[in-house]
């Protein structure tokens, strides 16, 4: 593709939006996470033609991690050079979203949760990517050791140097995220989100109370991994392809498709199908049930991906006959 980029003047039309908690953000029902695909290692032309597909469909908010790549921090400078070559016009329509918490750089102060760390990791970020300030700024991971108020204190304060217009937590179980939230709401920066892992075949978060907990305190909630890796969807139903996630064992690692799961996301998707979806349709829709979940995260390795997992969009009740039957399975 060359030329200059125009996005599609129907994006708006394509996507769903649902306010995020108390605040008044919207976020897309589906946004783009750049976990995988977007590193040293992967092809510039096809993380460019990725986002522009997202964006051209409504899908506005783009999630990063300091350490997204490999190698850590180049997803932040490839995502960079896209909004520097292609996204210039339309950076207000951009939620563009950031974290620290995991292993950076080596030493004491590249890691967890301390002041310190938080607040020169942004710095770093916001250089990687040339902007002024991103949109929402995480705490990736709950630290044991640093005082929670120390850690949420930096965010109130990144919010209020205006390096970050909102911030969320990551990670976080129900308990840990109340007293967060508390902390922050008394600094007079809300807690706007948490971003957990979530899907059909992992519910801690239910056993946890963290939607109830997510709606005590005024914050939505986005989930990654809802594909489980790609488990939910048809790609492992008969034996697990020489090019898969689970074979090149990042993540996924190959004992987690057992028969018994595998049995599970039979039965699933016959229900998929008498709904006119995909499996992984399904199983994105599944999540957003209820509007008790504001987004879902989707990983993607090629544009047409994003496209698929778009559809889910037009398709997002259950009856309770559906809910009960996935229950069974599950």
């Amino acid at each position: 593709m060359s030329g200059v980029y125009c996005a599609d003047e129907k994006r708006y039309e394509k996507m769903k939006y649902l306010r995020c908690g108390n605040s008044g953000l919207m976020l897309p029902r589906v946004s783009l996470g750049m976990w995988h695909n977007f590193g040293s290692v992967d092809k510039f032309e096809n993380m460019k033609d990725m986002v522009k597909t997202a964006f051209d469909n409504g899908i506005t908010h783009f999630d990063l991690a300091n350490n997204y790549g490999p190698v850590p921090g180049s997803a932040e400078e490839n995502f960079g050079r896209i909004l520097r070559e292609d996204f210039k016009p339309y950076r207000d329509e951009l939620i563009i979203s950031s974290k620290a918490g995991y292993d950076m750089w080596p030493g004491p102060y590249g890691n967890f949760g301390s002041r310190k760390y938080l607040i020169a990791s942004l710095d770093q970020s916001l250089k990687r990517m040339g902007l002024d300030y991103v949109d929402i700024f995480y705490h990736h991971r709950p630290d044991p050791d640093t005082p929670l108020e120390e850690t949420m204190e930096a965010l109130s304060d990144i919010v209020r140097s205006g390096k970050a217009l909102y911030v969320g937590i990551s990670n976080y179980k129900s308990e840990g995220m109340r007293k967060a939230a508390k902390i922050l709401k008394e600094n007079h920066t809300p807690l706007l989100i948490n971003q957990v892992t979530y899907n059909m075949l992992n519910r801690w978060t239910e056993e946890d109370g963290l939607q109830d907990a997510c709606e005590e305190v005024g914050a939505g909630m986005i989930c990654f991994s809802p594909l489980a890796q790609g488990i939910l969807t048809d790609r492992y139903l008969d034996g697990i392809p020489q090019d898969s996630r689970a074979r090149r064992n990042h993540f996924l690692k190959e004992d987690a498709i057992t028969d018994e799961v595998i049995a599970k996301v039979r039965k699933l998707k016959e229900i998929a199908n008498d709904r006119g979806q995909t499996m992984a349709e399904m199983a994105l829709a599944w999540i957003l049930r209820k509007d008790r979940v504001t987004s879902v995260l989707v990983g993607s390795s090629r544009p047409e991906q994003i496209l698929d997992n778009i559809k889910m969009i037009e398709k997002l009740e259950f009856s309770d006959d559906e809910l009960s039957r996935i229950d069974e399975i599950l």
